[in-house]
């Protein structure tokens, strides 16, 4: 193919050989027809596709990591907010605890605070999911944007985060000293 204005040609060439064994046949073959004619820039067509697609791996890399970052955070949030939801109720949980209630039971109260959390994430995180997902489908290769598959994987991935969370501080709850609590404030 003419490379038009650069004053050079482009040829693919397709081989059986190994790229390494092929390229010292080309230039023998470029040399016995034009030894002044220079032969440079040698590459697999695999390794234009890598270069070409170097920018978009990275930028999908980077929106992995942040996506990873974001989650990380999220839960790190989710967990304050659940420790302090449990500080501030310790008395109410030190009371349950001493009137009979299991802990098994105080688990399942703090636990529903968090799964009411991530039910309300989820309510507003998929409709808008699937709104931006016509915008960004330029930039996604090979994924679809509305994939079912991802989206449960997504919100699977989404509610363990969540739980093991939100499990801390429960179990922390669960472990109250009535006596203790009582006492606290």
């Amino acid at each position: 193919m003419p490379n038009w204005g650069r004053g050079s040609s482009v040829f693919y060439v397709r081989t059986l050989t190994q790229s390494s064994a092929a390229y010292s046949l080309i230039r023998n073959e470029v040399k016995q027809l034009d030894s002044a004619m220079p032969v440079y820039s040698m590459k697999t067509v695999e390794g234009q596709l890598d270069e070409t697609l170097l920018t978009d791996r990275l930028i999908a890399s980077l929106s992995a990591g942040f996506g990873l970052l974001a989650t990380l955070l999220a839960s790190i949030g989710l967990y304050g907010v659940m420790a302090f939801v449990v500080a501030r109720r310790k008395k109410e949980l030190g009371i349950r605890l001493a009137l009979g209630a299991q802990p098994s039971l105080v688990i399942w109260l703090v636990m529903r605070e968090v799964l009411l959390l991530l039910a309300l994430g989820l309510a507003v995180g998929l409709p808008s999911a699937l709104a931006l997902g016509r915008f960004v489908s330029t930039q996604l290769y090979g994924i679809q944007p509305h994939d079912p598959l991802i989206a449960t994987w997504t919100m699977v991935l989404l509610t363990v985060v969540s739980a093991a969370a939100g499990l801390i501080p429960a179990r922390r709850a669960s472990r109250i000293d009535p006596i203790l609590a009582l006492r606290y404030e």
